[in-house]
């Protein structure tokens, strides 16, 4: 590279940046995207020809700006994307001149994507690849033969099979759908590859070009497939799309297409958005994100129909008439007159009683998801006051298939939200919880969906128990009216189960449903959280727990109807939060109050007798002789037994009862029940601070402890049980295994004190909404023991420093139930100690355990 060449590129850099930095400042003082985007596109051509004619490349060939570039847009970081035309192979001298060019481009700050074609071979490879087809869509000239460029165009387009083409980039983008949840509301959308994304705009316009419709919504709307005012909302959602991206680009200052936590609310105050009483500025951002990313995909469902009815020989054939309102085209129900909906708003519900009657439907046409669309405000008072439009609604909820589609499609158009008025302040809104990872709205559907699943046979092998329960309750679907009003008053203040249930009675007694359903109904939107709460907080080996539950559920179908909802509700807020362990708890708790409820005492409902049987029965079964676990199990308690399931009785007994007073640590672990986790045994003589010791073990190896179970035999030794989470993805449980029945026991053998964890990198979501930690002690109801629950953001360690708090103040721990939930863990522990009675010590341990939460 020759001194002036490199002062050549020098130059054109430091230009390229004094343009970009003008630039930045401009679409700072003024907003305006068309602006920004085309001013990038000028200072990035005039760089790219000024290097192209410094490396004196021959003019023959045809320097061409494709794709986004192509289309004349550039975002502060996008990628560039170039074809360079040849008219033949090139010399040896021509590719030593192209390396410099391409080498050149990046010297000088630009991220190129590059490609060296003659015009057959770009043919050819665009009839095999999805990819540079679409590419090649987008050209524009800058500078060379422009005779190639044009010739090249013309082959590609004739070339090209329309259809073919629609096909693979709906296919592409059910794809892309597919690994984001087919939803716009993560709780860090891809403001560029979520669905409602700017992907979405973009793929309406490639099938345009590729159909020869135009290139603008204007052009689409001449050609009638879509209305004056949705391509005005196109192009408004659009603008909207494209300020998130270049303020995004521009506060991170590299190409960043994710709406993460940390920026969310830089970039609510670059878009001037303010807090309200109940929301922070990222909060009302984020919604309106979500709400532009809705209509995106309202209207782009309604483009992609008009789409298929234009180009597509499969829909040539001939409408079949249903009745006076309504027909069928192929696979897709269709209005009769485009003004049905206008004259009769209540044939909207009419439309979906059908499509949910007849299978072969798959969905709406065009005009009639448009219809739907622009009359949804006629469902207005007076509609929902109408007795046939209220026992309609009812039947949605009634049929015997196509009811989530049926309430997605309805939450998608806007009619639920002016169906039920509550539905409008949770549409889009997010829960900043550390455990749901959905908007209120896309959570309660998806809490439909579990129960829906309950019903059907095809899904039976998921959850057996839950199918057996759902299609023995009568009414099932009074679960499903539950569902939709059970988190309807999120984000109001105050309680949400509490001013629910009041929504959730309104709608039953307009709806003139039976009194005793709307007792369930209210009943269960006002105690949805009681059985998860008691399950993963309480002691339900307790009898004494099991029997007020049991007192506040009353029957046995208002248990069943709980236990549903609330199964579908824990497995709807994130699939982190769900596992096989909160499984067990809640089903543990439901055989239990059941047994409770139909006549047996409280032992009987433990089933203690039952587990000390069945435990024996599966000692038999692995060969060992009756009665070798008698000298284990004269050392253990009831408590022990009813902690327990007889399995892991079985397998505790299965490695001691051969050792009842080993010298040594015995440390056994083995792969969860339900694959989540890893189950811990350790049995060893008590010592001090043991808890802690092993907490700190774990929280060493970055394990999360889901759950712990702490017993002390008669005769002075520690039998506790742990299920752990290794970290991150890793899957060789195996290894895990080993490590912590080689490592643990030599632990415990040695004096050595376990290190504190490390310190661990908080996620973003803790750091950007961290929870508030809360400290109780008080003295349970005999008196005799005392009952520690805390709430703090999860983090390795942070049992480690709990123990080692309260081994500091001579707490004994006896039991602990750990309940993690997505990143907010929710303990409570059974402690007991000298001083527990003096209130001013209890304030002094809960101030220092404060201290511990904090982050």
């Amino acid at each position: 590279m020759s001194d002036t060449f490199r002062q050549d590129v020098k130059a054109i850099r430091e230009a390229l940046k004094a343009r970009e930095a003008t630039l930045a400042k401009s679409y700072e003082a003024r907003p305006l995207t068309r602006n920004y985007l085309r001013g990038r596109v000028k200072a990035v051509d005039e760089a790219i020809v000024r290097l192209w004619r410094a490396c004196a490349l021959d003019d023959r060939c045809a320097l061409v700006a494709t794709g986004g570039y192509g289309r004349g847009e550039l975002f502060p970081h996008s990628d560039i994307d170039l074809l360079i035309l040849l008219p033949a192979r090139g010399s040896g001298d021509f590719d030593a001149a192209l390396t410099q060019f391409v080498g050149a481009l990046w010297d000088i700050g630009l991220h190129i994507g590059h490609s060296v074609r003659t015009v057959e071979e770009c043919v050819s490879v665009a009839a095999d690849d999805i990819t540079i087809q679409t590419n090649l869509l987008e050209t524009r000239l800058l500078c060379g033969e422009n005779d190639l460029l044009k010739e090249m165009s013309t082959r590609v387009r004739l070339a090209m099979d329309v259809e073919r083409f629609y096909q693979a980039k709906k296919l592409e983008q059910e794809q892309r759908y597919a690994r984001y949840n087919d939803s716009p509301y993560a709780l860090e959308p891809n403001c560029k590859e979520s669905p409602g994304g700017l992907r979405d705009l973009q793929f309406m316009g490639w099938i345009s070009r590729s159909a020869g419709l135009g290139t603008s919504w204007r052009d689409l709307a001449h050609h009638r497939l879509i209305t004056a005012n949705e391509a005005g909302e196109l192009r408004e959602a659009e603008r909207f799309l494209q300020h998130v991206r270049i303020r995004l680009h521009l506060l991170v200052g590299r190409a960043e297409d994710r709406l993460l936590f940390d920026h969310q609310e830089r970039l609510a105050s670059a878009f001037g958005v303010e807090p309200t009483a109940g929301k922070r500025a990222s909060e009302v951002l984020m919604q309106r994100f979500y709400l532009s990313a809705k209509k995106v995909m309202q209207l782009t469902s309604i483009l992609t129909k008009s789409y298929r009815t234009e180009f597509s020989s499969e829909n040539k054939a001939a409408a079949i008439v249903i009745n006076d309102r309504f027909q069928t085209v192929r696979d897709l129900l269709d209005i009769r007159e485009d003004n049905l909906f206008k004259a009769h708003p209540e044939a909207m519900f009419e439309a979906f009683l059908i499509m949910q009657e007849r299978s072969e439907l798959t969905g709406f046409t065009a005009r009639t998801m448009r219809s739907m669309w622009m009359n949804r405000r006629r469902i207005n008072a007076a509609f929902r006051a109408d007795h046939v439009n209220k026992q309609r609604f009812l039947q949605l909820l009634q049929a015997k298939r196509g009811i989530v589609s049926t309430f997605r499609r309805m939450n998608q158009y806007g009619l639920l939200s002016n169906y039920l008025p509550p539905w409008r302040k949770i549409s889009c809104q997010m829960q900043h919880d550390l455990f749901h990872v959905y908007t209120v709205d896309s959570h309660t559907l998806m809490v439909l969906r579990n129960l829906r699943r309950f019903t059907m046979g095809e899904h039976a092998h998921e959850y057996p128990l839950m199918t057996q329960l759902m299609m023995g309750m009568d009414k099932h679907w009074l679960l499903y009216v539950a569902a939709l009003y059970h988190d309807i008053a999120k984000g109001r203040g105050g309680d949400h189960s509490k001013l629910g249930m009041v929504d959730a009675r309104k709608f039953c007694e307009q709806h003139e449903m039976e009194a005793a359903d709307t007792d369930l109904v209210e009943w269960l939107v006002e105690n949805h959280l009681v059985m998860s709460h008691v399950a993963q907080k309480e002691d339900i080996s307790d009898p004494a727990v099991v029997q007020r539950f049991a007192d506040q559920m009353g029957t046995e179908r208002r248990l069943t109807a709980l236990y549903l909802l609330s199964h579908a509700d824990i497995r709807g807020t994130s699939p982190k939060v769900w596992n096989g362990w909160k499984a067990r708890l809640l089903e543990d708790l439901f055989h239990a109050t059941r047994r409770l409820l139909r006549g047996a005492s409280p032992e009987e409902a433990l089933g203690l007798e039952d587990r000390r049987t069945d435990a024996q029965r599966l000692l038999r079964y692995y060969g060992l002789r009756p009665d070798v676990e008698k000298a284990l199990w004269n050392t253990l308690d009831s408590v022990y037994f009813m902690r327990h399931s007889a399995e892991e009785i079985a397998w505790h007994a299965r490695h001691l009862y051969h050792r009842p007073e080993s010298v040594a640590p015995v440390v056994r672990a083995r792969l969860s029940e339900g694959g989540e986790g890893i189950q811990v045994m350790v049995f060893a003589r008590d010592q001090k601070d043991l808890f802690m010791r092993l907490c700190g073990f774990f929280g060493r190896l970055g394990y999360s402890i889901l759950d712990a179970k702490i017993h002390t035999t008669r005769h002075g030794y520690a039998l506790d049980s742990f299920m752990v989470q290794y970290p991150g993805e890793d899957t060789h449980y195996r290894e895990h295994i080993a490590l912590i029945e080689h490592e643990l026991p030599q632990l415990l053998e040695s004096e050595a004190q376990t290190d504190r964890p490390p310190e661990a990198r908080l996620s973003r979501h803790v750091k950007h909404f961290p929870v508030r930690p809360a400290v109780r002690l008080r003295a349970d109801e005999s008196g005799k023991q005392y009952i520690l629950t805390l709430t703090a953001a999860d983090r390795p360690g942070l049992l480690y420093d709990v123990a080692k708090t309260l081994a500091s103040f001579n707490v004994q721990l006896h039991t602990a139930k750990i309940a993690t939930l997505g990143e907010r863990v929710e303990d409570a522990f059974l402690v007991t100690g000298r001083g527990l009675s003096s209130d001013s010590h209890v304030l002094q341990i809960e101030r220092e355990l404060l201290k511990e939460l904090q982050i």
